[in-house]
């Protein structure tokens, strides 16, 4: 069976000369073209909305709109229309600028055959090469779209990975400490809200909740008996004690990922004044985020039952901590928490509370579901629960 040949393509002839575009059609029939004429530039998009137009032919100078107007159209509704400008004598220079706004060829009129015909040729070889050139661009974007999403859903999964692994990590160290159980995951809260009054956004943010979530990690390097001795500490223990910032800042800055929050982890106890340990910094030499942290760390502490001591009340550390901004604390720090306020701050750690238990009650349905040999199928997350 052969194949059915493509119909010849549109060739649209604009010309205020009614006699220069009869010829022009006529010709361009009996080479097996299929012709439109305009009378003008209007009419000329007239007939380009109504049927796909590759290729237009229009005189230069006509009254009204011009054949400059007129290809400027064209190059903003029907971009992919090439143009081929008609002049007489004299009008060169207007003619090359029309090849600079977007034309593709321009002819003297009267043009020959021969050459129009091959005017049309080029015109149209151009056409059909930058239409696939646009082509296998789009398919190239949406190649790269398709690729960046998939990116991105890899390393969301990967910095899932890693949060999990951190979460998993500080939460066996909480253990550890009897008496600090999520105390950890209270401050990166804490943390986060003061660093919101602050400005402070994306992957910063990010990173100082990391800091603040292992600040504590090097207390795997402190020994049990110093650790976990429930009376007051020896000079000498707090000597092992006081070394836990470098242990954590040394088990995690080699690692890309926790450059930032190694930094956060060295630096949680020193103080504004300079009075703090490891290196006595003071002031801005002290990591944002380990300032902000010191102030959430001291709420949670003062707030938080000990088996020594009950929690106090969040009014009675909040004054402490205002009492303590320019000394302890960094005052611009002190003063983003004071503007959380105390039913703020209080709602941080219900909130927090509330999830947990929400939590626990779906793992204790899942896990009886599963012994009853009920199959529990998880449910989309939304982004917000994502």
């Amino acid at each position: 069976m052969e194949a059915i040949p493509p119909p010849p393509p549109r060739i649209l002839i604009v010309d205020d000369d009614e006699s220069v575009r009869d010829v022009i059609s006529v010709l361009l029939r009996e080479e097996g073209y299929h012709c439109a004429v305009a009378s003008g530039a209007d009419m000329a998009l007239d007939l380009a909305e109504q049927e796909d137009t590759p290729l237009v032919i229009s005189d230069m100078k006509m009254p009204g709109k011009d054949g400059l107007w007129l290809l400027e159209a064209f190059r903003e509704k029907h971009p992919d229309t090439a143009v081929i400008m008609l002049t007489g004598y004299g009008d060169t220079e207007a003619a090359v600028d029309c090849l600079r706004r977007g034309a593709v060829d321009y002819l003297l009129k009267p043009p020959k055959l021969t050459d129009l015909i091959r005017a049309i040729e080029r015109a149209l070889a151009k056409r059909r090469v930058e239409l696939a050139r646009k082509r296998y661009q789009k398919k190239l974007e949406r190649k790269v779209r398709d690729r960046t999403t998939e990116l991105r859903s890899a390393l969301k999964d990967v910095s899932t990975t890693y949060q999990n692994t951190l979460l998993a990590l500080v939460t066996a160290l909480d253990a550890r400490e009897h008496e600090t159980s999520d105390h950890s995951q209270r401050v990166v809260e804490y943390t986060a809200a003061i660093a919101n009054v602050m400005l402070i956004k994306g992957p910063e943010l990010e990173e100082i909740g990391r800091g603040a979530l292992l600040h504590d990690i090097g207390k795997i390097g402190v020994p049990d008996a110093v650790l976990l001795k429930p009376g007051k500490l020896t000079p000498e223990e707090w000597v092992e004690m006081r070394k836990h910032p470098d242990i954590g800042y040394s088990m995690i800055a080699p690692i890309p990922f926790l450059s930032i929050p190694s930094q956060i982890v060295l630096s949680h106890q020193e103080r504004f004044d300079g009075r703090g340990y490891p290196r006595g910094l003071a002031r801005h030499d002290i990591h944002i985020g380990a300032r902000i942290f010191a102030v959430a760390d001291t709420l949670d502490a003062m707030t938080s039952d000990r088996p020594y001591r009950k929690g106090t009340t969040f009014a009675n550390a909040i004054e402490e901590i205002h009492r303590c901004g320019g000394t302890q604390f960094d005052p611009e720090v002190v003063k983003a928490f004071l503007d959380i306020g105390e039913v703020g701050l209080m709602k941080i750690k219900e909130d927090m509370v509330a999830r947990k238990k929400i939590a626990a009650a779906a793992k204790a349905a899942a896990a009886a579901a599963k012994a009853a040999g009920i199959e529990v199928v998880d449910p989309p997350k939304t982004p917000d629960a994502a």
